[in-house]
């Protein structure tokens, strides 16, 4: 026999299943973005990573992360990037000013680098250059900065 109570327990039902579909699904498609930073001069202010997208690359990207700089191997872990094509910046904010400092002539006075240790030739490389596919979680980037 159908009832009031019968309905709302099978609809509640299905909206906990359905949620819980969802929740998997949003936890599968964003991963988390492991950047292996080497070239660090130790000691000296902050590491700083950013994840762009094409549209953002070089401007305002929407995943960020900084650590303290440390000698050796700096392992910066950006959390819940959607899966897709990213790049990677990085550079040594050596005076924490939050920005790569550069001369009156655009040239970076940090050290810097991108994913796929891409280099650009006069200015930033291509994102296509520093392009990296996000998957699976952990997703690695390893980046020089120089």
């Amino acid at each position: 026999m159908f009832t009031i109570r019968r309905f709302t327990r099978a609809a509640c039902a299905a909206l906990i299943a359905a949620s819980a579909c969802v929740a998997t699904t949003a936890t599968a498609t964003a991963a988390t973005v492991e950047v292996h930073v080497t070239g660090v001069a130790a000691g000296k202010g902050k590491v700083s990573v950013a994840v762009c997208d094409r549209e953002h690359y070089l401007k305002d990207c929407a995943y960020h992360a900084t650590a303290p700089a440390q000698a050796g191997d700096n392992v910066i872990k950006v959390a819940s990037v959607p899966a897709g094509t990213w790049a990677v910046l990085v550079f040594q904010d050596k005076n924490e000013n939050g920005k790569l400092d550069q001369t009156l002539f655009g040239i970076p006075l940090e050290d810097y680098g991108f994913s796929r240790d891409a280099r650009g030739h006069f200015g930033a490389p291509s994102f296509e250059d520093a392009a990296i596919e996000v998957k699976a979680d952990p997703t690695v980037a390893n980046v020089k900065i120089k």
